[in-house]
């Protein structure tokens, strides 16, 4: 690392889970890579933290004690304040209710157990780096942003998206839960949902995020 630069430079990363096994390898791999690492050891202490030092990006265990990650990741993503931090999912539950109560949840990925850090470090850079453009674009004078009336005319014609389509992600953009967004345009969850897959579907993606980065790009290219 350059003397010039520090791990904050690089992301600060919190880590939640109630083994600290898993804290003291995620926190080594992720500490080598470059980045200031937060830990804490059930949620009641990860929402504290959040009160005292906001990360760039929480990767959460999904099954702890007490207050378990689903919860942990709706009180975080209910606070303006911390509504748009990318949450990461660590969990051994792979059955598709488990991974889809975690989106419905806020979470933007999810990584399973054993984990393996490659992988993790992979996507903390790749959600990171969709986390700093979403955040220029709010930033930026003249924002790239899905809130501003010509992406709708963009998104529909390069995508065949409808109205409805684009609404949806423009809150998905704003951090909104699945749940959020339903009781916004007052849909049913369930309506969402299918918003969401056809979104997918069209941008030829796989995850909130991914669907992020291409509605993204496709504005820059447009300004």
């Amino acid at each position: 690392m350059s003397a010039l630069t520090s791990p904050a430079d690089h992301g600060v990363i919190l880590i939640v889970d109630d083994t600290p096994d898993n804290l003291a390898l995620l926190s080594d791999a992720l500490d080598a890579a470059g980045y200031m690492v937060l830990v804490a050891l059930d949620g009641s202490s990860a929402l504290s933290r959040l009160q005292r030092r906001r990360p760039d990006l929480i990767l959460l265990d999904a099954m702890m004690p007490g207050l378990d990650g689903f919860e942990t990741c709706r009180r975080i993503k209910q606070q303006p304040d911390t509504a748009d931090i990318p949450v990461l999912f660590m969990t051994a539950l792979t059955d598709s209710e488990h991974v889809v109560e975690g989106f419905e949840a806020g979470a933007i990925d999810y990584v399973t157990k054993p984990i393996q850090c490659t992988e993790v470090l992979a996507r903390v850079a790749s959600h990171l780096r969709t986390a700093r453009i979403l955040q220029a674009a709010r930033q930026a004078s003249q924002p790239i942003g899905l809130d501003h009336a010509p992406a709708y005319g963009t998104l529909s014609r390069r995508f065949q998206l409808t109205e409805r389509e684009v609404e949806v992600l423009r809150w998905v953009s704003c951090g909104k839960t699945n749940k959020d967004i339903a009781d916004i345009l007052q849909l049913s969850p369930r309506t969402v949902n299918k918003h969401l897959e056809h979104v997918f579907i069209k941008l030829g993606v796989e995850t909130r995020t991914a669907a992020m980065s291409v509605a993204l790009a496709a504005m820059a290219e447009r300004v």
